[in-house]
């Protein structure tokens, strides 16, 4: 059926779209990058909202914590968006998860080799590559057919 025509006795008005008509479903693989990096970044961004003390028992001290707080609810919103997307990632999703991992990642790695933050935060730096990676290699699988 095309986008603009309505099944018989389906009034146009009570249709909704969550995606592109007929656009077919992301393979398995390519949809586990958007929905690991989604829970990941959902619960670490909402894990100094909810344990400021734990959070930074782990990652140091911080002092303005204000700042924490608004980059973690930024990263949950990210990861919300992902999971949201899943099932048929659009071009705009698939920037946003990729351009995310890489960001944090890359921040992660300079500002650690700097003396600048925990190297605990090197272990978010390898979960950033291996969503990186993961996004790549469901690409691939996606334009292989």
């Amino acid at each position: 059926m095309d986008a603009g025509r309505v099944a018989p006795g389906v009034q146009s008005s009570t249709i909704m779209t969550f995606g592109p008509v007929g656009a077919p479903l992301a393979r398995p693989a390519a949809r586990r990058a958007p929905l690991l990096q989604g829970v990941y970044f959902l619960l670490t961004g909402v894990w100094p909202l909810v344990s400021m003390r734990t959070f930074e028992m782990v990652t140091g001290p911080k002092v303005d914590r204000w700042l924490v707080k608004t980059v973690g609810v930024l990263i949950a919103v990210i990861g919300s968006s992902l999971i949201l997307d899943r099932r048929r990632p659009s071009p705009g999703t698939t920037a946003l998860g990729l351009g995310s991992a890489l960001a944090l990642g890359g921040v992660d790695v300079v500002y650690a080799a700097r003396g600048r933050i925990s190297p605990v935060y090197l272990l978010d730096a390898v979960a950033e590559a291996v969503l990186v990676a993961m996004w790549l290699a469901g690409r691939r699988q996606d334009r292989s057919g």
